[in-house]
Formats: C-alpha cells, sequence, structure tokens
C-alpha cells in the first residue's frame, strides 16, 4: 500500500474502534521498517483476522467482498484489461454491470487513485470491489502474463493510431496538456514503461528528447540499454504525464524540477525520484527507481572480503572519529553507508544523517534532507546536528572545506562520522582533504578509515561459461600463468534470464586503507597520493584491482569488467 491508503485504512480501524492507538502504532512502526503492506502486519500480528478486514474495507467503500475462488475468470472482461495495467495495479475483472460498468476486484482497493486511473486508461466506468490479496495476484499471475503486452506493441498502436483517441494539444495552454497527459493512451504508455523498469530492475528511466527522435533507456546493473523508441510527438504528453504524477508543475519547462511518485508493483512499495532538466529540444526527464526489496542495506550482502568486512565492523563501533568512502558516482557508496547505519541502529544511540537527496526511509534514525535553495547545506545540517546530542553521524558528501572542518570537529568531541568522498581510490581520499584546505593534524587525529569502492557486473548464473585466458587476456590484467595456476576464468554467453547481456546483478569491489601511525605521519608531511598507496600496500591494503582479480578467479565476474573499473 502506498502511504495514502496506508493512512485511510490507520483512520478506519481508529475510527470503527477494532484496535487500540498502541495496537495501531506498533503494526505502523514494522510497516515503516519493513515496507510490508499494514493489511498484511494486522494479520501476522493477530489484530485482525482477513475476513474482518475485508469487511470494514468493503463497508468503507460501499462495495462488496467477492470470493473469486467461487467464480470463473469472465474470459471477454480479461480481454479488455491490458496485461500491464493489470500488473501495474494488481486488479482482475469480476463483472459487467447492467450499465456497461466493468467490475474489478483491486488489491488497493483504498487507494483512489486506482480506480480514476483505470477509468482513463479502459475509457470505460470502472466499480470496484474488495477480495482476498492472495486470490487476485493469483488471477493476475494466471491470466495476465508478461506476454499480454509490450512497450514495443502499444508503441505501434500509438504510430497507428490503433487506440482511437486525439492526442492532439496545445502546448503553450497547460490545461490542454495536462488533458492530454491523461489520456488513455499515455497513461498505459507510462504506465508500461514503469512496470517493465521494475521487472528489469532498472536503476534510472531516462526520458531524453533530440531533435527528431524520443528515446526512453534503462539503467540495469550500471549499463544503459534503449528501448524502443516512442514517436517524437509523445514527448511533451509523456513527461507531462511523469509531471502530473510526481506533482510537478507542467507548464514549468524553463528551470529543473524534482519531485516523487510512489508506485505499488507486486505489492512491493517503488520510490521514484523525480528530476526534469530543461534541454535544447524539450525537458529530459530521469527516474531513480528505489526499490528496497532489491537493495539490500545488509555488510554482509556487499561482496566486501572477510578482512575487510571484519575491520569495517570494528571500526564502525568506535565511540568517535571518522569513516570515509570514496568512488565515483554510482559506485554504491550510499548503500554501504546506509548498510553501516543499520548495523549501527540500535535504541541506546541517536542516528543523524543529511542526504541529498534522502534515498530509503529508514525506521530509528533521523534523516536530513539537504535543500541547499533555503541554505540548509551539508555545513549548515552538521553544525546543528551537534546540537541534537547524537552518537553517530552520517554526511552524505564531504564537498567543501566548510562541511570537513564541522566533520573533524564533531569527531574530535566525541562523534563517529560517516561521510563520502569523490576520488579514484582510497589514498586519493586523504589528499582530497587535505587539497581543500583541512589541517594534515586534524586529518590524522580524526581519520579512521578509508574505503574505495566500485561496482562490477557479474556474470550470469545461467549462461556462465568457462574459458582458459590466453597471454593478451592475461596482459590486460597483469597477471601471469604462474599467478593463475590453471584456474579456468569465465564469462556470460547470454540467455532469456539475463536478456542476453550475460550479466546479471552487480557486486563490489574493495580496498580499505585503516589508519594506522606510519599513515598518520604521511599524512603530517603532506606526502603524495602515491607515497601513501604504497606504504598501504607494504601494511597489507590490497589495491582494489586486486579485489577485482579476486572475483575473477571465484567466477564472479570478467576481466573486461574489471579493467573498465579499475
Amino acid at each position: 500500500m502506498v502511504e495514502g491508503q496506508t493512512d485511510i485504512l490507520a483512520h478506519l480501524l481508529l475510527e470503527e474502534g477494532v484496535i487500540s492507538k498502541m495496537q495501531l502504532q506498533e503494526a505502523m512502526e514494522e510497516h515503516k521498517r519493513t515496507g510490508r503492506p499494514l493489511f498484511d502486519i494486522l494479520i501476522d500480528f493477530e489484530l485482525l483476522t482477513e475476513d474482518r478486514l475485508l469487511e470494514l474495507i468493503a463497508n468503507y467503500l460501499g462495495t462488496e467482498v467477492v470470493d473469486l475462488t467461487s467464480l470463473d475468470p469472465p474470459k471477454d472482461l480479461i480481454r479488455a484489461l491490458p496485461a500491464s495495467a493489470a500488473r501495474l495495479y494488481q486488479t482482475v475483472p469480476v463483472g459487467e454491470n447492467p450499465d456497461g460498468t466493468l467490475v474489478l476486484a483491486a488489491l488497493d482497493a483504498l487507494n483512489p487513485q486506482v480506480a480514476d486511473e483505470l477509468r482513463f486508461v479502459l475509457g470505460r466506468e470502472v466499480h470496484i470491489v474488495v477480495a482476498r490479496p492472495e486470490e487476485i495476484l493469483k488471477w493476475v499471475d494466471e491470466y495476465f502474463t508478461d506476454e499480454g503486452e509490450s512497450v514495443g506493441d502499444l508503441i505501434t498502436q500509438l504510430e497507428q493510431g490503433e487506440l482511437g483517441q486525439s492526442l492532439n494539444f496545445d502546448e503553450s495552454d497547460s490545461q490542454s496538456l495536462e488533458e492530454v497527459s491523461n489520456a488513455a493512451p499515455i497513461v498505459r504508455f507510462v504506465n508500461l514503461v514503469l512496470y517493465q523498469a521494475v521487472k528489469d530492475r532498472a536503476s534510472d528511466i531516462h526520458f531524453e528528447p533530440f531533435e527528431h527522435e524520443f528515446k526512453i533507456r534503462y539503467r540495469v546493473d550500471g549499463a544503459l540499454y534503449e528501448m524502443a523508441p516512442p514517436p517524437r510527438h509523445l514527448a511533451l504528453p509523456v513527461t507531462s504525464r511523469i509531471k502530473v504524477m510526481s506533482g510537478l508543475n507542467i507548464s514549468e519547462r524553463r528551470l529543473p524540477q524534482d519531485g516523487r511518485i510512489q508506485v505499488t508493483i507486486d505489492r512491493r512499495r517503488i520510490d521514484l525520484r523525480v528530476s526534469t532538466l530543461p534541454t535544447q529540444f524539450g525537458e529530459s526527464v530521469v527516474l531513480r527507481v528505489l526499490d528496497k526489496s532489491v537493495v539490500s542495506l545488509s555488510l554482509d550482502k556487499l561482496g566486501l572480503p572477510d578482512d575487510v568486512n571484519e575491520r569495517l565492523r570494528a571500526h564502525i563501533w568506535r565511540p568517535n572519529g571518522i569513516i570515509v568512502v570514496t568512488g565515483p558516482t554510482g559506485s554504491g557508496k550510499t548503500t554501504t553507508l546506509y548498510s553501516c547505519l543499520s548495523l549501527l541502529n540500535k535504541l541506546e544511540d541517536k542516528l543523524l544523517t543529511a542526504e541529498d537527496p534522502v534515498e530509503y526511509d529508514i525506521e530509528g534514525i533521523m534523516q536530513v534532507p539537504i535543500n541547499e535553495a533555503v541554505g540548509l547545506t551539508f555545513a549548515a545540517s552538521l553544525r546543528s546536528f551537534l546540537r541534537q546530542d547524537p552518537d553517530r553521524i552520517m554526511v552524505g558528501e564531504i564537498r567543501d572545506l566548510q562541511t570537513a572542518q564541522i566533520a573533524i570537529q564533531a569527531s574530535l568531541t566525541g562523534h563517529l562520522v560517516l561521510s563520502t568522498l569523490h576520488t579514484n581510490d582510497a589514498a586519493g581520499g586523504v589528499t582530497r582533504l587535505i587539497d581543500m584546505g583541512a589541517e594534515p593534524f586534524l586529518i590524522s587525529s580524526t581519520l579512521i578509515a578509508i574505503l574505495a569502492q566500485r561496482l562490477v557486473r557479474t556474470i550470469c548464473k545461467g549462461c556462465r561459461t568457462s574459458f582458459t585466458p590466453d597471454d593478451d587476456v592475461l596482459r590486460t590484467i597483469n597477471l601471469t600463468r604462474e599467478q593463475v595456476g590453471g584456474r579456468p576464468f569465465y564469462f556470460g554467453r547470454g540467455c532469456q534470464a539475463c536478456n542476453d547481456t550475460g550479466y546479471k546483478g552487480r557486486t563490489g569491489i574493495f580496498e580499505y586503507l585503516p589508519s594506522s601511525e606510519v599513515i598518520q605521519d604521511l599524512i603530517n608531511q603532506r606526502s603524495p597520493t602515491g607515497v601513501i598507496r604504497d606504504r598501504a600496500v607494504e601494511e597489507g591494503m590490497r589495491p582494489i584491482r586486486e579485489d577485482g582479480i579476486r572475483h575473477i578467479f571465484e567466477g564472479n565476474t570478467t576481466v573486461e569488467e574489471v579493467v573498465k573499473y579499475t
């Protein structure tokens, strides 16, 4: 359930007096912590039976509860509902009223948007009824397969005008734009694109207008893949549809805007962060897909080498000091920090974060979204944090000297500070802080460790194939035959499971530089990056390339991936 209907259900339960405020509070805390539907939690906690909950919802909506097990699926009506709509809205047709109204059993019956959007999608009146969630999901899986409709099919129908609705509009008239953005073909198209992206585990969706074409690309496991391009004239209606869904101003096309969409797909709550950018040929829109069920906020799931995992776990329990995670944009730094915070998130400790933006809501942690437009910068947040009596602090990024100085001050006054920097390796993090203007003696006395990381694609297990590397392959990663020792290398041939890419999922490769007395002396002497790196290697640090080779030997990734990212 998205937040709106969760709130409706919570209000309904209190109004009917069927559970106490304390019981509801416990259930809501579990909902926020796990993202699971409040409906399921109430049943698991044995606060209400499923039948009683369904009865309450039906009475509130003025509708009835339908037993799908006693019904035969109406084949003609199933054909009338696009598979993408059935799967996105988790809804199935159960009948038709004499006046032509389509009767639909919906998983999220309390969400008023479901009925409104289905009217647009289907171009007819709908009446929502209530049924058991597992029965609705069973019908969706059985009668609405993914092959029912593809983005390509829908684009063909749009080009040939088969969807029976004119898409004429006046670009300068915001009302005309809003009307076309709510037109059934556009609603269906955007919903299908979103559903397909979540199904393919995309991390970002790019809508890009060019002079003669309109491109849509998904980023999956760090690589961009292009979809079948829709007609160029759909750029503005599609962009407007996304802006309507995220509550943005559709008539403002000269300035960048940021918004948020929440959708529920396969009973998972998906957050979509929306960013618009005016370009020469229209607005470029990027949606960041935040799916808690895909991202595991656990240190054990990041792919850390055992010794690094052990040392990092010990270091994050220190009472004070600074731990920095470095790497380029999209290397998983924030996920690593969240995994550390999840481990530290105990009742006896106060945790504060400053993020730009807050990517995942974590119950029990005070999270502050940075808003530079009103002066709420990382430095300003961090300064206020020190008056909030925290035990541990996370700063999304150390961007400037002011933030670095306050982070150092916080660690000197008894706080553990976690943060990120944009550098290529761990040793570069030290020189980056010095280049900002931070005093070396303060850095050396507060820095606990620097973790550098990259994300490499993992070979698809369904088509993983071994091969014996030739000398040219070994030269690219500076290995000798003796070092390989006859071990096979692997690659992915490409199969249906990985969309013929040979890769499925990603894992991290790391280098960990703990601060020692010798490293502290080098920092105080303002030693260059290379000197610090060489000394750290002498003390046992494995360079990031070496950790990548470990994954090659274990058959997790390919030579090409390790060379590309190290």
